[in-house]
């Protein structure tokens, strides 16, 4: 029963250690890629679906501009009753009492020519679709740039925290050393009070510094729509500069390779051939329209009737008149006929009613409506073709300010390379000093505090570089990785 017993331990020990493990599996995530980053988004962004849901209706509009190419067909019914007097339309009688009709029919037209508006439409609904589906290409995009940038801004926290804890260490350290001088004896309680100062401020900005991480984790979780930032965490790559040169591609061949690859441009480009095909589908109004209809039909009455014995004669009988030599007047009789409702199967059969015709409409006047349409259209092409100028000068603005900000960014970062190297040399010594008391704790922290800042513009423009150069390589249509 013992061993018994330790099995079920063992057992329910087991599964409780799978399950912790389970629940901290699902609390710590691997940590995500850039790639991995942007490929979430993409699948998971909303406006993305919504933009797919826009090419889908643009899809259907396209096929039913193709259907209306096509015959209409469609088949009527009725059952109806009437009250007091009427004309039915199958025995051309007058009535007074309740009658029933029944109507079935079925008709078709289609349009021969209408000066090609459908052929044009089909064309014009192509290019709106083709405009659509590069609208989510270009929508993708700028959520990659906005995931790389929010990327970035994490790993430039990361590092600037990373510096302010080392600052804050060295200053901690200075001040345990400080402490046990003065305790000796062999320095002032000013110069303790002036470092603890400077660890203070020092611990504020690594508290600023973790803060600024924080929302950066934020800011990249929420363009995800990941519901929280407990257990999100990214991958650190090496982005360590070496000794980079300046870019040898120019502005102008980025730009070149630019305008034939990015969606927007090709996007605005359908747009225009969207918009000259609705020129044409208005100027198509101006155009006789000519159509083909026809139509089957045939129905009931209530008051078809059909004579089953004929009248017969009876014989003479006076009509209450006289001639004008008062002899009385008379007239035939006859029996009244026999009759019987016709049945619904053959008044179907023989009130069979068959048309077809062809229909001419020329347009003469219409208070200008044409006119107007086409008119609207033609300055919806111009401002089209507007369109496709601003964006590419856009582009070649955008493009031109990312090259410039990349080299200037390469120029600042080699610079406060050699400062930051400076700096190191000038606080090392500057600190050698303090330890023996040749220099008092304000030049202290002015050198430590000048290495800081120094190293703080140091990753400003080392990242300002590397997300730049991303831009460029991201104008050129290669993937955005590290």
């Amino acid at each position: 029963m013992k061993i018994k017993s330790l099995k079920i331990t063992f057992v329910l020990f087991l599964f409780n250690s799978l399950s912790v493990l389970a629940q901290a599996a699902i609390k710590s995530p691997q940590p995500m890629t850039l790639e991995a980053c942007i490929d979430y988004a993409i699948k998971n962004n909303i406006q993305i679906k919504q933009s797919e849901l826009n090419t889908e209706l643009s899809q259907i509009g396209l096929n039913q501009s193709k259907a209306n190419l096509l015959p209409s067909l469609n088949a009527n019914a009725a059952h109806s009753y009437n009250f007091g007097r009427t004309i039915d339309r199958f025995t051309n009688q007058f009535a007074t009492q309740q009658v029933l009709s029944q109507n079935l029919s079925l008709s078709t037209d289609i349009t021969l020519f209408s000066g090609l508006q459908n052929i044009n439409s089909i064309q014009q609904n192509k290019y709106l679709y083709l405009a659509s589906k590069y609208d989510i290409d270009k929508m993708k995009n700028d959520i990659s740039l906005n995931i790389a940038s929010a990327y970035l801004q994490i790993l430039f926290a990361i590092e600037t925290l990373e510096n302010a804890r080392n600052q804050m260490g060295i200053t901690s350290s200075q001040v345990e050393r400080t402490k046990k001088l003065v305790e000796a004896g062999a320095a002032a309680k000013g110069t303790l009070l002036d470092i603890q100062a400077q660890l203070a401020l020092e611990e504020l900005n690594f508290t600023n510094a973790q803060n600024s991480l924080d929302i950066s984790y934020l800011s990249l979780t929420q363009l995800l729509n990941l519901p929280t930032t407990e257990g999100f965490s990214i991958v650190k790559p090496d982005l360590a500069l070496g000794n980079e040169t300046l870019l040898t591609t120019n502005a102008t061949q980025i730009y070149n390779t630019a305008v034939t690859n990015l969606p927007e441009i090709k996007s605005a480009e359908y747009n225009v051939k969207s918009s000259e095909k609705a020129v044409d589908v208005a100027k198509g109004g101006l155009s006789p329209r000519l159509s083909f209809s026809a139509a089957y039909g045939t129905g009931y009455s209530g008051l078809s009737q059909r004579v089953v014995t004929p009248p017969s004669f009876q014989g003479y009988t006076p009509d209450g008149s006289v001639t004008s030599g008062g002899d009385t007047v008379f007239s035939p009789f006859f029996s009244n006929p026999l009759t019987e409702k016709i049945p619904f199967a053959d008044q179907y059969k023989d009130n069979v009613n068959k048309s077809f015709g062809f229909f001419l409409t020329v347009p003469l006047f219409n208070r200008f409506q044409t006119k107007t349409t086409i008119d609207r259209a033609r300055i919806q092409k111009l401002n089209a073709e507007l369109n496709v100028e601003s964006t590419k000068l856009q582009i070649q603005k955008n493009i031109q300010q990312a090259y410039a900000d990349a080299n200037g960014g390469l120029k600042k970062y080699n610079a406060t390379l050699r400062a930051v190297d400076a700096m190191k040399e000038s606080f090392k010594y500057a600190e050698q000093k303090f330890n023996v008391g040749m220099v008092n704790t304000n030049d202290y922290n002015d050198s430590k505090n000048k290495l800081a800042k120094a190293e703080s513009d140091l990753l400003q423009a080392k990242y300002e570089y590397v997300f730049k150069t991303k831009v460029l390589d991201f104008y050129q249509g290669k993937p955005l990785k590290f």
